[in-house]
């Protein structure tokens, strides 16, 4: 039988023939599309192939189409092709739901004057800001590894934050354990030295008075020892006795800071914290993943047990999604060389400023 014909650019067929016996190749606007049997298992048929088609441009995936196995070949770009529209259209429509949110903290009744909606931009700089710097983070490591991965998308939700935060994907084999350790880290650590400064920024400046009518009146944030270390070392309370007078809004930033580090560095599924869980211990990531939910369950048992339910709902929520996360399953490398202690002692370090941004009851209702 012949051998299928392909663009001159792209592995031929019988340079897959050790892991892959290719039939059938079509190309397609998305790609090249090789149709075949897989000779091994199929995570293995992609990590031996993926060296040859990034040499060549290009990453590979494997579906099961119809009955049919097929390696999907798609070419590789680092840079930004055109105006990420999307990008900037989430970010706009992200920097409208904080400012509206930051008014409700700031207590501007932008309802009789929608203008107003402008004096809450440092709420929102602050808290786009730390989300920001964390995903950057990522994308710069991605882009060093040359790892082709997105901007970032926030997104924006009508919530006492205006946002739920912000991903990007990464759309590429990641080549190493390496570079995987080194994009998963890169985001929280980026994040914290964000969530410092607006911190140190946010305790520096002048507490507002709310009304009764404001909605964050009846917040009440919990701080974690980070921002409480912070604090301390500015030498500015983070609660006032007086009634009406709380916090500046500025510090909320290093609070969502603080809150989506220790989130993100939950070792499960594709979050930052199973990145580089699974750089440093490898397929011993599966028994790590199991004790997340349950220790997040316990938490949340305890909390209804012995704290009158305060922030229960929100780990059970945390102990679910979890779960959830874990089924969807973790990254994989195509090399799988072990990180050496530099990356090790690192990822200890991540972990235990991980650990200063946890606090039991991160919010709660107080009305």
């Amino acid at each position: 039988m012949a051998t299928p014909a392909v663009p001159a650019d792209v592995p031929d067929p019988e340079a897959l023939s050790e892991a892959f016996h290719v039939y059938e190749v079509e190309v397609t606007d998305e790609g090249v599309r090789y149709y075949g049997e897989p000779l091994t298992v199929r995570d293995e048929v992609v990590k031996r192939l993926a060296p040859t088609f990034r040499q060549a441009g290009y990453r590979v995936r494997m579906n099961y189409e119809t009955g049919e196995f097929v390696l999907v070949a798609t070419e590789r770009s680092t840079s930004i092709d055109g105006v990420p529209w999307l990008n900037l259209l989430l970010f706009v429509v992200t920097a409208g739901t904080t400012l509206f949110a930051g008014a409700q903290w700031y207590g501007l009744p932008v309802r009789e004057n929608p203008l107003l909606l402008v004096q809450a931009w440092p709420f929102a700089v602050s808290v786009l800001g730390v989300l920001a710097v964390h995903e950057l983070g990522h994308y710069a490591l991605s882009r060093h590894h040359e790892v082709q991965a997105t901007l970032p998308y926030f997104i924006p939700i009508p919530n006492v934050l205006g946002t739920l935060g912000a991903v990007i994907r990464m759309k590429d084999n990641i080549p190493s354990r390496e570079a995987l350790f080194d994009i998963g880290v890169a985001g929280p650590l980026a994040g914290i030295a964000a969530t410092v400064v607006v911190t140190a920024v946010g305790v520096s400046l002048d507490p507002i008075r709310v009304t009764e009518a404001s909605l964050v009146t009846d917040l009440e944030l919990g701080f974690p020892l980070l921002i409480q270390g912070i604090a301390a070392l500015v030498g500015e309370p983070l609660h006032y006795s007086e009634p009406g007078l709380m916090v500046n809004p500025v510090l909320v930033g290093g609070w969502v800071g603080a809150f989506v580090t220790f989130l993100n560095l939950l070792p499960v599924g594709q979050l930052d914290g199973a990145h580089v869980a699974r750089a440093v211990v490898g397929d011993h990531i599966d028994v790590v993943q199991r004790v997340v939910p349950l220790a997040l369950f316990g938490l949340a048992g305890y909390l209804y047990a012995f704290a009158d339910g305060r922030g229960a709902f929100l780990w059970l929520i945390w102990g679910f999604l979890s779960l959830v996360f874990g089924f969807a399953g973790n990254a994989t490398t195509v090399d799988e060389s072990p990180v050496g202690r530099k990356r090790q002692a690192v990822a200890v370090l991540t972990l235990l400023v991980g650990a200063l941004c946890f606090v039991p009851v991160p919010i709660a209702l107080t009305g």
